[in-house]
This record gives structure tokens, C-alpha cells and sequence, in this order.
């Protein structure tokens, strides 16, 4: 009985695993997805409109969300709307607004250190990418079972493993807090005649040098 039963084993057909051959409606989505993000975070980087620039901001976060909704976390998707697009980005937008930024193309929106920058970029992407293969080489997500990233699993794992990134994220959230604060404050009238004081210094100084 037990050599009939081995023979029926090695008999069978073997069970195909998951692989990139078969991507399935998920994952495609998710590679459209990312590509979409992908696209905007290079916009957001490159234009030279500052306005643009923040909304195609928030198109990229949001992005980044829905690859997590993709990937059964629920908790962590809101989590990156409530923190990036709820507090970071209207702080950005906040600031343009309250400083009377350039609707148009601004020219100061660029630097000379732009390869420098695309460099670190290329090294950090390459990094990061490496760091992630090489954690979940072998590990594959049940995209169509259930939800895996529930608010009782993402709480276990953040408060017993990342309660000190979770306590930084806490600190990203009150310097929002206090650059909204400090934007949107008045200047009182001994305060405006001391900045038009220190300009009119500034100016006469750079004449003098030429």
C-alpha cells in the first residue's frame, strides 16, 4: 500500500507555484500603478512650476497608497493619506499659498547640482531595491486571499518592532504642525519695518560692492 501510494505521488502532476509568467489582474494593476507613480514622482522632481509641482506631489502619494491597497494593507494605505497627503503636502501648499509663490515658470526652481542630485538618487533607488529583493526573495503575498496588512497586525508589528521609527513619525507630524503655525502667522508692524529695514541694509550693501 505505502510503495502504491509513493508511486502515485511521483504520478502526479506538480502543483505550479507562483511565478512572473502568470501575472494575474493584481499584479497587473500594480505594475500600471507603479509605473503611473513612477512617472508622476519624475514630474514632481523635474517641472519648474511650483504649484505643479506639489499637486503632482500628492498624485504620487496617493499612488503609493493604492500599491498598498493592492497589497492587502489597508492600515498602512490610510496611514500614508492621513500623514503625507493630509499633513506634509497641505504644508507644502499652505507655504505657497501664504508666501505668494509663482504660478508660472519659476527659474529659481532649478540648481546647478542636478546630476549630483540624480546620482545620489540612481544610488539610493539601487539600494533600496537591493535591500527589498534580498529580504522577500522567497516570499510571495496572497493577493486574492485575505487582507494581511489588518489594523491588529500592523499594531502588533509597529509597537513590539518600529517603536522608534513610529515616535520620529510622530515628530515629522508636530514640525508640520509648527511650519503651518509659523507660516500663517501675521507680522506685527514693528516686525515688517524691521524686515524692510534689513532689506534696504542689504541692498545698499550690494550696491556698494559693485
Amino acid at each position: 500500500m505505502y510503495a502504491a501510494q509513493l508511486a502515485a505521488t511521483a504520478a502526479a502532476p506538480a502543483t505550479a507555484g507562483p511565478g512572473f509568467l502568470s501575472p494575474t489582474g493584481v499584479e497587473i494593476a500594480f505594475v500600471l500603478v507603479g509605473l503611473a507613480t513612477f512617472g508622476a514622482a519624475l514630474v514632481t522632481v523635474t517641472t519648474k512650476q511650483l504649484v505643479h509641482a506639489a499637486l503632482w506631489l500628492v498624485v504620487a502619494l496617493g499612488g503609493i497608497a493604492v500599491e498598498y491597497l493592492l497589497l492587502t494593507a489597508e492600515f498602512i494605505a490610510w496611514v500614508q493619506v492621513l500623514i503625507y497627503l493630509g499633513s506634509v503636502v497641505v504644508l507644502l501648499l499652505f507655504g505657497l499659498m501664504l508666501t505668494k509663490a509663482p504660478i508660472g515658470r519659476s527659474p529659481d526652481a532649478d540648481s546647478g547640482n542636478r546630476w549630483v542630485a540624480l546620482g545620489v538618487a540612481v544610488v539610493a533607488g539601487a539600494a533600496l531595491v537591493w535591500v527589498v529583493v534580498d529580504a522577500f526573495r522567497t516570499t510571495w503575498i496572497d493577493l486574492e486571499g485575505p487582507a494581511q496588512g489588518s489594523t491588529q497586525i500592523a499594531g502588533e508589528i509597529l509597537f513590539q518592532h518600529w517603536v522608534l521609527p513610529f515616535e520620529a513619525l510622530s515628530v515629522l507630524l508636530l514640525a508640520a504642525l509648527i511650519g503651518a503655525i509659523v507660516l500663517s502667522r501675521r507680522n506685527t508692524p514693528a516686525e515688517e519695518a524691521a524686515d524692510a529695514a534689513a532689506r534696504d541694509a542689504a541692498g545698499r550693501t550690494g550696491k556698494g560692492q559693485h
